[in-house]
């Protein structure tokens, strides 16, 4: 494997000495998996029950979480570290390298072998691989890249992978990694550089930049090559983007075969240039000539069969991750950053994970718990910046720089822009519908098909599946509202935090009363007379 010796160079601690203990492979997956919980790219389990006589199924917690496909399947991956040794010392860590904390590293085979036990007992579907910082960058992303070549070659595991960048690890073994895996992260970490050098010390900016940059221009020339547009274009926003999409997927195939009757090309050359040396015959260029330099050219310069164009690389394209919390900036600085990653860095995916304070760090914010809430609302305005529309500063500013933690984002900037409506459900456009709460991407598109026909009523669009009880307020259908409604924004904001929290009301004068649904039992489970 490859190794870059001008790799370490943040400091001398990062070549410490890694002693590992006799640990089993069982108690090693119960140290690595658990170290792994706080990598969000995809939902915990955390469930474990044994077969019985007589019942069908198991289930195992160790390492088990979810991902989701592009049809809406729920995939079942096995989520845990190559190793809990870091020589980083982040503030927010439990894996920081001053903590004491029982430390396992496993070794390729190992998790090789977990991984196929795990697929053939049908616990899983993939793999999610990450791991501390064993050594140097470089070292440790050898060490992944390994994994990933003894599953693909050695054990011919074709499901899902998908596996962490490591920041300052060399381009050649993150190139390698992108033909291997499905999909690459790499962490962000915090949301601005300041406190990257404050919480996270050992990190550099520029160095979880870089490999993004070079993720996002593989996938670029990988798709580019096949015939299919970039990841940007894929979240698409209206049907014709989605059609164009459809017919740049048509020429896969034709740029597929040019890229091997190419191949077949040089191998022919090659031989003529071959038979020339034995014997001694000059043979002048034909006219396969320029179609050799042509493939020659698109042809990356490392020799690796893994590493060829048409190898997809990073198919199912590149996620970051962002601690909420664990530093002081605003909703609207995250936002502004997610922003800038799609755009600029064409991700397909940011997560955000609630800082909780496991290290009791004086340096860090002294939280009563983690903030879940700000959490789902960042996710809810992650939503609208990928699939709306919207815009970082349509929906915060430098003047009202955080969510409102009592309605979510969408109806909070509908609230505020009351001008903008009712909307006439039978004659708004396509990107106005989706600026209505309760109406999403489906639902919208849904409407403008049906509307081809008939004029729409309220009893149709809860068919279609647009969720009145918050775009009542927001719609007008044949001219007309579903009841008299006041166009106030006091008036819709009480309703609107009515139903998210629908085990408190909100009275007119601000004041919270809390009820409970009635029961034909009291609380000793007899029947009310």
């Amino acid at each position: 494997m490859l190794e870059n010796k001008n790799a370490c160079l943040y400091n001398k601690t990062m070549n410490i000495e890694i002693k590992n203990r006799n640990y089993t492979p069982q108690e090693k997956l119960q140290i690595l998996a658990d170290a792994a919980k706080y990598d969000v790219a995809c939902t915990s389990s955390g469930s474990s029950r044994r077969g019985k006589k007589g019942e069908l199924g198991n289930t195992e917690a160790c390492g088990i979480c979810h991902s989701f496909a592009a049809d809406g399947r729920c995939i079942s991956l096995l989520k845990i570290l190559m190793t809990n040794h870091c020589a980083y010392d982040c503030k927010y860590c439990i894996n920081r390298a001053s903590n004491d904390v029982k430390r396992a590293t496993f070794t390729p085979e190992e998790i090789c072998e977990l991984t196929i036990e795990f697929y053939r007992r049908n616990y899983i579907e993939g793999l999610f691989l990450s791991s501390g910082v064993l050594k140097n960058p470089t070292y440790t992303m050898e060490k992944m890249c390994e994994t990933l070549l003894l599953l693909r070659t050695k054990y011919h595991f074709n499901g899902y992978i998908h596996v962490k960048g490591i920041p300052g690890a060399s381009a050649d073994l993150l190139e390698l990694t992108g033909y291997l895996a499905d999909r690459m992260s790499v962490n962000l970490e915090l949301p601005t550089a300041d406190a990257l050098r404050q919480i996270a010390p050992n990190k550099v900016r520029k160095n979880i930049l870089s490999p993004m940059r070079q993720l996002q221009n593989g996938i670029r020339q990988s798709r580019e090559f096949h015939g299919v547009s970039s990841m940007k274009s894929r979240m698409y926003l209206d049907e014709k983007t989605y059609y164009n999409q459809m017919a740049e997927m048509k020429e896969s195939y034709a740029r597929l075969q040019d890229y091997h009757d190419g191949i077949a090309a040089i191998r022919e050359h090659k031989a003529r240039q071959s038979a020339v040396q034995s014997w001694g015959e000059e043979i002048a260029g034909g006219e396969n000539s320029s179609r050799v330099r042509n493939v020659q050219k698109k042809l990356p310069q490392t020799t690796r069969g893994l590493m060829r164009p048409d190898h997809y690389f990073v198919p199912a394209g590149q996620s970051t991750q962002m601690v909420i919390g664990a530093s002081d900036e605003s909703d609207y600085q995250i936002i502004s950053v997610s922003e800038a990653l799609y755009q600029k860095f064409e991700m397909k995916r940011i997560f955000y994970s609630a800082f909780i304070n496991v290290n009791h760090d004086s340096s860090l914010p002294d939280l009563p718990g983690p903030p879940l809430l700000r959490e789902h609302r960042l996710y809810q305005a992650d939503f609208l910046l990928r699939f709306y529309g919207f815009r970082a500063d349509e929906l915060l500013s430098e003047k009202n720089p955080n969510f409102n933690e009592k309605i979510d984002p969408k109806c909070n900037w509908a609230v505020h822009h009351l001008e903008l409506f009712p909307v006439e459900i039978n004659r708004a456009d396509y990107y106005t519908l989706l600026r209505v709460p309760g109406i999403g991407t489906k639902s919208a598109r849904r409407i403008m098909a049906a509307r081809r026909y008939a004029k729409l009523d309220f009893s149709d669009l809860k068919k279609i599946g647009v969720v009145l009880k918050r775009a009542v307020y927001f719609i007008t259908c044949k001219g007309k509202m579903m009841y008299h409604t006041r166009m106030e924004e006091g008036y819709i904001i009480r309703n609107l935090m009515y139903q998210e929290r629908p085990m408190q009301m909100l009275l007119s004068d601000g004041t919270v009363q809390t009820y409970e649904q009635l029961s034909l039992f009291d609380d000793r489970g007899k029947i009310v007379v």
